[in-house]
C-alpha cells in the first residue's frame, strides 16, 4: 500500500513538474506566432539572468538596508563579457558557475 501511494505520488508529482516545462514546447510547434510575440521571446534568457543576478547579489532583511555579496559581484564581471560575446544562455551560466565556485575557493 505505501509502495504504491509512494508510486502514484512521484508519477503524479512528474507529470505536474513536466507540463509547464513541456507542453509549451508542444504548443508552439503547433502555432505560428506573430513577429511581436517572437521578438519578446528573445529578451527573455536575458531578463531571466538578470533577475537570477540580481537576486544573488543583493540581499535584504527585513528592517534594513539591501547590501552587496562581494563574491558574487566579482563572478558577474565574466559572466556578463561571456553573456555579451557570445549570446549563449549555457556557456554564460556554465562561466558563471566556475567563476563562483573559484571565488568561493579563494575566499
Amino acid at each position: 500500500m505505501t509502495r504504491t501511494y509512494l508510486f502514484v505520488a512521484i508519477l503524479l508529482a512528474t507529470v505536474v513538474t513536466w507540463l509547464p516545462r513541456g507542453l509549451p514546447y508542444v504548443i508552439v510547434r503547433m502555432v505560428t506566432l506573430p513577429d511581436k510575440v517572437i521578438r519578446f521571446f528573445n529578451y527573455l534568457p536575458i531578463s531571466i539572468i538578470f533577475a537570477l543576478i540580481l537576486s544573488s547579489v543583493v540581499t535584504t532583511e527585513v528592517g534594513g538596508s539591501p547590501s552587496v555579496k562581494l563574491a558574487e559581484l566579482m563572478a558577474i564581471i565574466p559572466t556578463f563579457i561571456v553573456m555579451l560575446r557570445t549570446k549563449n544562455v549555457m556557456l554564460t551560466v556554465l562561466i558563471g558557475c566556475a567563476s563562483m565556485a573559484v571565488l568561493r575557493l579563494l575566499f
